[in-house]
């Protein structure tokens, strides 16, 4: 009878619980969650892709996952930017909460860049100074990034980090047991060019990007208080479906679906083992029951303003333009239109300068600018691509300029139209560098 009663009272207990009491952390299989959120841009412009990291961050930390196993990667220039008109507060989408509170910032400032990630991602410890993806082979890893992108190049602000030196730390990830599940959410222009051919579909490692290999990703969500963008579509359209659906009971192949269909602006893609898509959402942004849950954005058609990346600078400013009251504040920004129309004229004719000179054909310098070839020649784009971000500041800015990015495909397509390596080189030497004065 006593051992009755005790019983009776344990039951009675566990009903005025509240229901999320029992929920684990820990993956089905016993590991553990990790994160890893990366925004590699920094300036105002870029505001959207701090807000993104920033946003996740808040959908991981409500679901459970610790601070302590969520590594976040952001310049940190945005909050406090003299640009911003309301200090400390970031938003991902019109009138919506401040996401910026509370955030850990394990990794800021120069501190970002592609060789801290891949060290983070892989568990390096001795390598930086901050946390690492401490994962073991029980344990889900979730990576999110956030930035511009070109042909097999992701930005990190002044660097970028190439698809094969990803590819060689997911390799390395796997051959070191550094995971039993890995899923990749990426936010970028031609981001599906990252994984395309190169990421193995039996090594447990999903992967889902913004656009496919050959097209911008978009922004949406302008804001006329800020004056810039607060989100991009594809990162917008998952973290709000993770705001309001029970993480538990949607799969990852039902979130991808959603995302696919609300991002109408580009062709969001899957990669690598597609069996995972089955698992749930929850499995990778964590099995608690939110403790907070984001409003959804009060228009009804969001996103109706999006906008190529590479054209957020000119497409805010334009936009800033019929918000401003004063004469001197409109002639300061149509100069900084001018100047943007400027720059992006330099970039045109010096990638057509370069693309004569190394064909030395009018034929073919058209079809390499007016085709689009998949990447097999890596070792000639990735040489090719060094070359001109060394030489070619001035003119291209690789990678800080996104319009510029936007026509790397061109050497994607003269490697792959097998003109030599040393005759591209050489144009781009001969142009940036030694006829440098033909370009203005």
């Amino acid at each position: 009878m006593e051992r009755l009663f005790v019983l009776c009272c344990v039951f009675g207990l566990s009903l005025s619980l509240p229901s999320n009491v029992f929920e684990f952390e820990q993956p089905q299989n016993g590991g553990n969650h990790w994160a890893l959120l990366v925004a590699g841009s920094n300036g105002y412009f870029n505001y959207r892709h701090q807000a993104d990291v920033c946003h996740a961050y808040q959908i991981l930390h409500a679901h459970g996952i610790p601070d302590e196993r969520i590594v976040v990667m952001m310049y940190d220039d945005i909050a406090e930017n003299s640009e911003n008109p309301v200090k400390g507060n970031l938003i991902n989408h019109p009138d919506g909460p401040n996401v910026y509170e509370g955030i850990i910032k394990d990794y800021t400032g120069k501190e970002v860049n592609p060789e801290t990630f891949l060290s983070v991602l892989k568990g390096e410890k001795d390598k930086v100074n901050g946390k690492v993806i401490d994962s073991g082979p029980n344990d889900h890893v979730f990576v999110n990034f956030v930035d511009h992108g070109a042909p097999g190049i992701l930005g990190f602000g002044s660097k970028t980090l190439k698809a094969k030196k990803l590819m060689d730390a997911i390799m390395f990830m796997h051959d070191n047991k550094k995971y039993d599940k890995l899923v990749f959410y990426v936010e970028a222009c031609e981001s599906g060019s990252m994984f395309e051919d190169l990421l193995p579909k039996d090594i447990n490692v999903y992967a889902t990007t913004a656009s496919n290999s050959h097209e911008s990703s978009y922004a949406c969500y302008f804001d006329k208080t800020r004056k810039t963008y607060l989100g991009d579509v594809y990162s917008v359209k998952w973290m709000e479906d993770s705001d309001k659906e029970d993480l538990t009971q949607e799969t990852l192949q039902k979130q991808f679906s959603i995302t696919k269909e609300e991002t109408n602006s580009s062709h969001v893609q899957e990669f690598g083992d597609l069996s995972i898509g089955q698992m749930t959402v929850a499995e990778f942004q964590g099995l608690q029951t939110a403790k907070r849950h984001f409003s959804e954005p009060t228009v009804k058609d969001y996103c109706a303003d999006k906008v190529k990346s590479e054209d957020v600078p000119l497409e805010s400013l334009r936009r800033s333009l019929n918000l401003v009251s004063s004469k001197e504040e409109a002639v300061n920004i149509q100069q900084q239109i001018e100047q943007i129309l400027k720059e992006r004229e330099v970039v045109n004719k010096t990638m057509k300068q370069i693309i004569a000179m190394a064909t030395d054909d009018h034929v073919l310098t058209t079809n390499v600018m007016e085709t689009r070839h998949k990447i097999s020649a890596w070792d000639c784009y990735e040489e090719v691509v060094e070359t001109a971000d060394q030489l070619c500041d001035e003119y291209l800015n690789i990678p800080e300029n996104d319009y510029a990015l936007r026509k790397l495909y061109m050497f994607v397509n003269m490697c792959e139209m097998h003109v030599p390596r040393e005759a591209i080189n050489a144009a781009i030497e001969e142009v940036c560098n030694v006829g440098k004065v033909n370009i203005q």
